[in-house]
């Protein structure tokens, strides 16, 4: 199976509060059972972002606490320089990501784009950092824990969602023959 989430913020102070937790030890034990119960050996992953709020030994730390196969897509508090070395943490990590499922093309990005590539073709686009807080525009659907109760989204989610979102605007339509 595959998911989508984001902004689990491991190790973040202030995340833990905003989201009403007595302390950042309670999120973050709260949001492993949650992934390790959702998340079997074998899953796909992707994280868009937002990860662990620390250095490279944190985020090991956490990576290695949690089940299933993760693709990282950096967000504003993932630093390169401070995850050095992937080899054993994550399976990829990249600023953006292209990939298909069910022959839909879906761009996944932390960050939520007005256009992204072949929108104007019906391309999706999924991102987080907002947290539930910046309205999605089109096929286009903020995967991150706050915007979905807690969630992490598996595709057959995702497409449920896209069903109900209206076209692109950007959306070229087709001739009729």
């Amino acid at each position: 199976m595959i998911y989508i989430t984001a902004d689990t913020h491991f190790n973040h102070l202030l995340m833990s509060r905003l989201r009403g937790f007595s302390s950042v030890g309670a999120m973050d034990v709260f949001i492993i059972k949650l992934w390790n119960k959702t998340i079997k050996k074998g899953d796909i992953v992707y994280h868009l972002g937002d990860f662990a709020f620390g250095g490279h030994d944190i985020v090991k730390k956490f990576r290695h606490q949690l089940t299933g196969e993760i693709h990282l897509i950096l967000g504003n508090h993932c630093h390169r320089n401070r995850i050095k070395n992937i080899q054993g943490i994550f399976t990829s990590m990249s600023d953006i990501k292209i990939i298909k499922y069910n022959h839909q093309k879906i761009v996944l990005c932390h960050y939520a784009m007005r256009t992204w590539p072949a929108s104007h073709y019906g391309a999706w686009q999924l991102y987080g950092h907002s947290h539930g807080k910046l309205p999605p525009v089109g096929k286009q659907w903020d995967v991150g824990l706050d915007n979905n109760n807690f969630r992490i989204l598996s595709m057959d989610d995702i497409m449920d969602i896209m069903e109900k979102r209206p076209n692109n605007p950007n959306l070229i339509k087709k001739k009729e023959e």
